[in-house]
């Protein structure tokens, strides 16, 4: 029988690079997007793909950071983490990030137990209605959090022209 966390792990794994059910893995959808499109801003007012990298990277590190005890709060790095340096090898650092983030969270749910998932979240995070927010809640809302901010970003790809 298969620990809830191995699937979490497996969700997580599919929704990076596998083959989610809602559609396209997040690594093949920024697949053949170069730095100066990852950098631009095509809907007035919105974010650019590397700002959504930039933002799930640093969600990816906070659900991270609180499974492994820490409080709930805004990410280290902030929730809109500035972009910086806008040079390939700057994209390709942000990327790596972005997977090397996946990695570690992947590593952390296999190192814990199933019981773990039902622990609220230090510091007494509760949700609008006032309910303890669980580690599970935690890892489910990332999973729901890149899917969605994939989707923007597939959005993203078709307005810059990028197949």
């Amino acid at each position: 029988m298969m620990r809830e966390v191995d699937r979490l792990r497996q969700e997580l794994d599919a929704t990076m690079s596998g083959d989610p059910w809602y559609g396209t893995a997040v690594l093949r959808i920024l697949n053949g997007i170069e730095a100066g499109h990852a950098a631009a801003h095509p809907v007035t007012g919105g974010h650019s793909v590397w700002e959504l990298v930039a933002h799930m990277t640093a969600w990816v590190n906070e659900t991270n950071r609180r499974l492994r005890g820490g409080v709930h709060g805004t990410p280290v790095e902030g929730d809109w983490p500035a972009v910086g340096s806008t040079t390939p090898e700057s994209w390709t650092a942000a990327l790596s990030r972005l997977r090397q983030a996946h990695d570690e969270l992947a590593r952390t749910l296999v190192a814990i137990g199933d019981t773990d998932l039902d622990r609220q979240v230090a510091g007494a995070q509760t949700d609008a209605a006032g309910q303890p927010v669980t580690w599970y809640q935690t890892v489910v809302g990332l999973l729901q959090h890149d899917a969605y901010h994939a989707g923007q970003i597939a959005l993203l790809k078709k307005a810059l022209g990028i197949a």
